[in-house]
């Protein structure tokens, strides 16, 4: 009797499942069909037959069905991570005009501002600079639908960047809550939104103001967070000196860590992208590729050609090889190699790290989904509980596969290699 209740339980589970499946895959039926014929022709959910760029993104889009998912988000919430991945599907459908990855940007999009401009769970007056990164969708979705809604909610991220407090000498807190803070991520996630909104929709004197506030913004971080001695940077800096993390000197964050190092070269290679030809900050942005470079490849693992969570320690107890730092690093480094940035000598260390990605930290299921493991799923400075940036913390903090910050570089450093 036990064992018939049990069938009946499971079947009824079976059939709960396949109902929460349909539904899901009602809300992006072109995906779902597209995902059908690929699954009919190779018997997988992701064909092995792709290169690992679409294999990574057939993966995220079955993972997370719909593109505000993933950050691993419950509701639509507007987060940097998922525009990271988006920024690959950008890519993939200029590249292969599958209109199913232009289809999970737009509903991005249109899941995220409504009508009247507003952005859903966006709070200007947080002056959270990490929330400008999803502005890098909404430039791209106007430049290709045109529709008033992007418009008016870009206008309002732009005026954050018009508002974001600062230190004396002009760098951008990283958030409001974080006064007198200057952190690696930042860079990332507010200045190449800053430098393509500026290329899009300022002319004349104030766009030249504005590029040159955005070259300043990576100048004073070489200034305080560079440590001479190695070439890396600090995670953070307290201009103040008040946080217990500081160093009471320098003001210095203790430590050197791996997806802080990672979204500064990111932000240095993408604002590139933006940065007019004839600036002359672009060959000072250069300058600081071609040393952080040098200094990233000193402590790239000679086995492996990996990055530890920590960089520079890479015998203590308790480091990993982690997931998302070495995506941004083998990105940032290719991607520099391609547009000229630097020698073609530097693509050896790429390579060797991205062929230590899918070796060591990438496995593919039985029905084709790619896996990307040992992701640091978060790292800051401060806050409650509070973080105190030494080497204890950094390696504690939760370790999880798939996290939008590895697989997102993972997929744009694949298409640098595959260009």
């Amino acid at each position: 009797m036990n064992f018939i209740n049990y069938k009946i339980k499971a079947y009824a589970v079976a059939i709960l499942g396949s109902g929460m499946f349909i539904a899901c895959a009602q809300t992006k039926s072109v995906t779902a069909a597209k995902s059908a014929v690929e699954t009919s022709k190779s018997g997988k959910v992701v064909p092995t037959n792709l290169r690992w760029s679409e294999r990574m993104m057939l993966s995220e889009m079955h993972r997370f069905p719909e593109s505000w998912m993933l950050d691993f988000s419950k509701s639509p919430k507007w987060t940097y991570p998922s525009a990271i991945v988006l920024d690959g599907a950008e890519k993939l459908y200029e590249k292969t005009g599958k209109k199913e990855y232009y289809d999970y940007i737009s509903d991005f999009g249109e899941k995220l501002v409504k009508e009247d401009g507003t952005i859903l769970t966006y709070e200007l007056e947080k002056y959270n600079i990490d929330l400008l990164n999803s502005g890098n969708v909404l430039l791209y979705l106007y430049e290709k639908e045109k529709k008033e809604k992007y418009l008016k909610a870009l206008k309002m991220l732009r005026t954050q960047i018009d508002g974001q407090p600062r230190t004396k000498e002009g760098s951008f807190w990283h958030k409001k809550i974080y006064p007198y803070q200057v952190w690696l991520d930042g860079l990332y996630m507010g200045m190449p939104f800053y430098t393509h909104y500026t290329r899009d929709f300022v002319k004349g004197a104030e766009a030249t103001k504005a590029y040159d506030d955005i070259v300043f913004q990576f100048d004073s971080v070489q200034k305080n967070l560079l440590d001479k001695k190695t070439g890396l940077l600090y995670h953070g800096w307290d201009e103040s000196k008040e946080q217990a993390w500081a160093d009471k000197k320098t003001g210095l964050s203790p430590n050197f860590w791996g997806r802080g190092m990672g979204w500064y070269g990111m932000a240095m290679v993408d604002v590139l992208d933006y940065l007019p030809k004839d600036h002359p900050g672009r060959a000072k942005l250069i300058s600081y590729i071609k040393s952080y470079a040098d200094a990233i490849i000193k402590v790239q693992d000679k086995k492996s050609g990996l990055w530890y969570q920590v960089l520079d320690k890479p015998l203590e107890k308790g480091n990993y090889e982690e997931a998302t730092a070495s995506a941004m690093f083998v990105y940032t480094i290719i991607k520099s190699v391609n547009e000229g940035y630097l020698p073609k000598s530097y693509k050896t260390a790429a390579k060797k790290g991205y062929d230590g990605i899918i070796r060591n930290l990438i496995t593919v299921d039985e029905n084709g989904v790619v896996n990307l493991n040992k992701c640091c799923a978060v790292a800051g400075l401060g806050g409650k509980p509070y973080r105190d940036g030494s080497y204890e913390y950094y390696v504690n903090e939760e370790i999880r596969s798939n996290d939008g910050k590895g697989t997102g570089p993972f997929i744009l450093a694949s298409l640098e290699f595959e260009k």
